[in-house]
């Protein structure tokens, strides 16, 4: 539904993206992360056709997309980071939506209006003007526009920024809504511990290059090299790490906290392994925790890696 090949563009001597090629099929809610410039405003920008890349082509829904060429954006909805509300503030959110319904030609765009309001919880404010809207409206009315006609591909831009945790929730259902309807979803945020929940796939840009893509799980298994359980007790014998590195799936046993730290082979599931192995030794866990990684500390090791390698190459 969105693909790029080699897609290039740069600002003076800055590379804002560099060689960029994305694939991402119909139905994918896709998370486009990187730090701050690494190059997701301005690949967005190009997929819109806001911006003209220096080289490298663009498809959207298996057709080229040439400069100038503004045709295929009624498939597309975007919610940007920014909203461009100077010169529509005196309007209301009803004349609001009405006017991009017109310029899109929505079928029966009152009900549709309406509707699309009530979904977002702003049915009670439709006809207040948008000058009187807090952040957190503003950014439901941008999602109200971008849905309501009904395209086939989301664009969003730090979508649940400005929200409460109510509306943040509310948006992550309505992402999840539009994904099961088969909508496709390309998501730029910083909000990892967010993205984490319903991206399918995530790619990550470092310095305008695409770093590594996978589906979100094994992004986070990657950073992984073994599952770690956390284990508390009363007391903790003094030979028991000696005892407990000598079992064959167990990497590595240390105190941390007054808590036993053991890891093992991720593969599988030794709990039980080890509450009877603790129970041989006369001691037993008060609880027993699987330590978890995020997409968070998945991308902080991801680019602190790549920061590194950048840094060791210009130091040679």
């Amino acid at each position: 539904m969105i693909k790029t090949v080699g897609l290039s563009k740069k600002f003076g001597t800055q590379q804002a993206v560099d060689n960029l090629s994305l694939n991402i099929d119909p139905g994918e809610i896709y998370g486009f992360l990187g730090p701050n410039g690494a190059g997701k405003t301005t690949t967005i920008r190009m997929l819109l056709g806001l911006t003209n890349p220096d080289s490298g082509e663009i498809f959207i829904d298996g057709k080229p997309v040439n400069p100038g060429d503004s045709s295929y954006r009624a498939l597309i909805g975007v919610v940007p980071e920014k909203h461009p509300t100077g010169m529509w503030k005196w309007m209301t959110a009803t004349e609001y939506l009405q006017l991009f319904s017109d310029l899109l030609a929505v079928p029966d765009s009152h009900s549709r209006i309406a509707a699309t309001l009530e979904r977002l919880d702003l049915g009670e404010h439709r006809n207040k003007p948008i000058h009187q809207f807090s952040r957190g409206m503003m950014q439901k009315l941008s999602f109200a526009r971008a849905l309501i006609h009904d395209p086939q591909i989301l664009l969003l831009d730090e979508p649940i920024s400005g929200l409460d945790p109510f509306g943040i929730r509310q948006i992550r259902d309505l992402i999840l809504e539009q994904h099961a309807l088969g909508k496709t979803l390309f998501v730029s945020s910083h909000l990892l511990s967010e993205i984490e929940k319903f991206c399918t796939r995530i790619g990550i840009i470092y310095q305008g290059k695409l770093i590594t893509e996978d589906a979100t799980d094994k992004i986070i298994d990657s950073i992984i090299p073994s599952k770690i359980y956390r284990i508390e007790m009363d007391d903790i014998p003094e030979d028991l790490i000696k005892k407990l590195v000598q079992l064959p799936f167990i990497h590595e046993a240390k105190i941390e906290n007054s808590s036993l730290l053991v890891s093992v082979d991720k593969a599988e599931d030794h709990r039980k392994d080890l509450s009877n192995f603790l129970y041989g030794c006369g001691v037993s866990s008060l609880i027993m925790q699987e330590q978890t990684k995020t997409l968070e500390e998945a991308f902080l090791s991801i680019t602190t890696l790549q920061k590194l390698a950048k840094n060791e190459v210009r130091n040679d």
